[in-house]
């Protein structure tokens, strides 16, 4: 049982190396679901086994013991294995909410606040314009969706580059792509090897915006070129918006350039096996912290004498 719950904690470290190689294989709509749900998976199994380990350790304690009614001895290896383990799963999901609760404060506070700034000035359409010496433009959630820009980045770019910065900001909010990048944030806090999956999730969120700004466009290059000058309009300048509300300067930018220069690629309706193993990864985390959760409450059970009728 201590065994199974381990596995789910240490498949994530595989994560890393696989997430890196599935946008290269993959369309980015395809990579971009591949990779948030194998992360949201795989962070699932590991806060189950973190739990899990949790629950057994505070079971071998006397108070906790009779608390849950045990009339024998749980069946678990040496407490001088399973306390330490024990305490050491409750120190990390408690590390794991607390940072999460601070992330979510912080992201709710950031959203809140640029939506009020967006709400205050008259809207063309889901165009809002905000007077700013800052270059930035976004999509920002909620009920309308928005497209954020400010007087500052609209003066950096000519009439048919901010089209095309419009056109990959819509598509953030078409593909509700806030949703995919604050699963990464969630499950970043999960698991430290799940913080690279973060960073290539929000790498897809941007390459699939540009595809599809590059399709509405139906100019590649104008779109390449869009994304790079506004990226050197905010060079040097930290972005105060909160990291779920999408960006066309956000992430490797020269990388996402490179693509959309490079001839577009075919469709492709087969899952690449990079993705595959990925998913296959995350779908085998959770089998063994389910099978793991299993066991301790069939554990628990023979410990209240409950079992053998």
């Amino acid at each position: 049982m201590i065994t199974l719950s381990l596995v789910p904690l240490l498949l994530p470290w595989a994560a890393p190396a696989l997430a890196r190689r599935v946008p290269a294989h993959c369309s980015p709509v395809t990579a971009l679901w591949a990779l948030t749900v194998s992360a949201v998976l795989l962070a699932g199994g590991s806060v189950a086994a973190l739990g899990t380990l949790t629950l057994t350790g505070l079971l071998k304690i006397p108070a906790f013991a009779a608390l849950g009614e045990l009339v024998h001895p749980l069946h678990t290896p040496s407490e001088l294995v399973v306390l330490p383990l024990a305490a050491l799963a409750a120190g990390l999901l408690t590390l794991a909410v607390l940072t999460l609760g601070l992330s979510l404060v912080r992201q709710s506070a950031g959203l809140r606040t640029a939506r009020a700034a967006a709400d205050r000035r008259p809207a063309a359409g889901d165009l809002c314009v905000i007077d700013s010496p800052r270059p930035d433009a976004y999509a920002l959630p909620g009920r309308p969706h928005r497209i954020v820009v400010t007087t500052a980045m609209l003066r950096s770019l000519d009439a048919s580059e901010r089209e095309a910065l419009f056109a990959h900001e819509r598509a953030h909010n078409a593909g509700g792509h806030h949703w995919f990048l604050a699963a990464a944030e969630l499950t970043a806090h999960c698991h430290p090897a799940l913080r690279p999956v973060r960073d290539a999730i929000r790498l897809t969120v941007e390459r699939a915006a540009d595809e599809a700004a590059a399709g509405t466009v139906g100019d590649r290059r104008l779109t390449a070129r869009a994304i790079a000058r506004a990226a050197l309009a905010t060079s040097g300048r930290e972005a105060t918006r909160p990291t779920v509300t999408p960006a066309a300067t956000t992430g490797p930018v020269p990388q996402r350039v490179a693509a959309l220069m490079a001839p577009a690629r075919p469709t492709r309706h087969a899952v690449p096996w990079i993705a595959a193993l990925l998913t296959a990864c995350a779908v085998l985390s959770c089998a063994t912290a389910a099978t793991g959760a299993v066991r301790i409450h069939e554990d628990i059970e023979i410990a209240q004498g409950e079992s053998g009728g």
